[in-house]
């Protein structure tokens, strides 16, 4: 590859380390689409030469950029910019088929497992059933453009859908299902998100090395009438997922305590003066 002529002066900015400035570099010419997904990154003698320093300080640039998901080292061919993370709202509440329209993707679902299963205490409050309830567990791997993104297990009582393996549930949403065939609608759920690692199982469903960063999403949906119809615990690549949310500051309210008025002191009364008594003489 042949050494971009911008890489001949050395970075201006003496407040920060010199590796940060060229890893900004970097991860400017990412997010402006001059290196591209799957585009090889300059070697580290090809930076080194055209800042002026040492391949080791090339070296950390590399290594923070790899550290932030923005590329991956191929062993013995160099490091490649990967697939730009898929943004995912966490408000308003879409299913994972619309969030991944709205990205330009095409959802797709395989499905690992459908059964039903007897609740214990945990599922049993989150679904508000009664525990040794029946409940169908849902396992499925999903994927945009045909790439694993994330490992979904979701809960729901089979009181309130019936016979649930009846239905395609590869290539159709379920929260579809659950309004179309069965008539409830999820407007709202609760969820929480927390750091994990990847086991086995997980990195084999999710095509990635055992214990590589996962964001665990546990997740209790509710209808307008407040039941809660699923409960999931969703695992998302961490190199392929980015989760934001909206938030706005509320206004403080009102003062409820009242301030007595401050008066003038031309408005003051004037003080009484108690009238002098006048002595007769004796």
């Amino acid at each position: 590859m042949g050494r971009d002529a911008r890489l001949t002066s050395t970075p201006s900015s003496a407040a920060l380390p010199i590796y940060i400035q060229i890893r900004d570099a970097l991860i400017e010419r990412i997010q402006s689409g001059e290196l591209a997904p799957r585009m090889r990154i300059p070697s580290e003698r090809e930076l080194a030469d055209g800042y002026h320093v040492s391949r080791m300080t090339v070296r950390q640039a590399i290594t923070d950029l790899v550290n932030r998901g923005l590329a991956r080292r191929i062993q013995g061919n160099g490091t490649y910019v990967v697939e730009p993370k898929i943004e995912q709202a966490l408000n308003p509440l879409l299913s994972f088929s619309e969030q991944m329209t709205r990205q330009g993707l095409v959802p797709g679902a395989r499905l690992i497992e459908v059964t039903l299963i007897t609740v214990n205490k945990k599922l049993g409050e989150a679904l508000q059933v009664g525990i040794g309830d029946r409940v169908y567990r849902i396992i499925r791997v999903r994927t945009g453009n045909g790439q694993p993104i994330a490992l979904e297990t979701s809960h729901f009582p089979s009181r309130l859908c019936p016979r649930m393996e009846r239905f395609d549930l590869e290539r159709r949403s379920i929260y579809r299902i659950l309004e179309e065939e069965y008539g409830i609608r999820v407007v709202r759920a609760a969820q929480s998100i927390e750091p994990t690692v990847a086991n086995e199982f997980e990195a084999q469903a999710l095509a990635v090395a055992a214990g590589s960063p996962l964001l665990l999403l546990e997740r209790t949906a509710y209808t307008r009438a407040n039941v809660p119809v699923e409960f999931a615990k969703d695992l998302y690549r961490g190199d392929r997922s980015r989760f934001v949310t909206e938030m706005e500051i509320r206004p403080e309210p009102p003062q409820d305590a009242e301030v007595a008025p401050v008066v003038a002191p031309e408005s003051l009364p004037a003080p009484r003066v108690p009238p002098t008594r006048r002595r007769t003489p004796s």
